[in-house]
């Protein structure tokens, strides 16, 4: 297993490790950067400073409570379902490409595409916020039109890797995908 550091699109360290199994068969992780303290100290107290200019107007008990509840609530469904620790691609290049996010509760979500749906894998070019930004998509084929793209899946899209990054795991996908086609080619 091979760890490297890149950076984000916004600057962040995230961490790359790359894990051959064999000529075929690679995994990607990129491990994001961990929820910052200070960001949940803010928000938190941000929140009770609101609760408490609300309860000297209104000299209501409920709302503390309810400002505790809903600040609880709201850290969990953060954790659970909207921060992903890391991002994983896995390439076989028999049987197709697996993507799975692991969020920081631990929840895991996994996505499969077989191989014989993909028609290739490329780094596209978005303008956000008055900034060039590069992502690594999967172009789906579409069934009916082999020569026609039927839909695109994006990969890494929480990580937000820079282009050094994106490069190297797109030599990587070409060197399977290749792989893939002159073995197919063999047969």
């Amino acid at each position: 297993m091979e760890d490297r550091t890149f950076s984000d699109i916004e600057g962040g360290k995230i961490i790359v490790q790359e894990r051959l199994f064999s000529k075929t068969c690679k995994e990607f992780n990129i491990i994001c950067p961990k929820m910052s303290v200070r960001s949940v100290v803010t928000a938190t107290f941000t929140a009770w400073v609101a609760a408490y200019a609300m309860y000297a107007y209104t000299e209501n008990n409920m709302v503390l409570s309810a400002t505790t509840v809903s600040t609880i609530i709201g850290l969990l469904f953060y954790l659970h379902f909207v921060k992903i620790d890391q991002e994983s691609l896995l390439l076989i290049g028999s049987l197709g490409i697996q993507m799975t996010l692991t969020y920081t509760s631990g929840k895991e979500s996994t996505e499969f595409i077989e191989m014989h749906k993909i028609k290739d894998v490329v780094i596209n070019e978005a303008i956000f916020m008055q900034k060039a930004i590069y992502y690594l998509c999967i172009l789906l084929e579409d069934p009916s039109e082999p020569k026609r793209i039927s839909s695109i899946v994006p990969l890494f899209q929480s990580a937000k890797p820079n282009l050094n990054c994106l490069v190297q795991v797109y030599n990587s996908c070409q060197e399977i995908l290749s792989e893939r086609k002159s073995f197919n080619l063999v047969d």
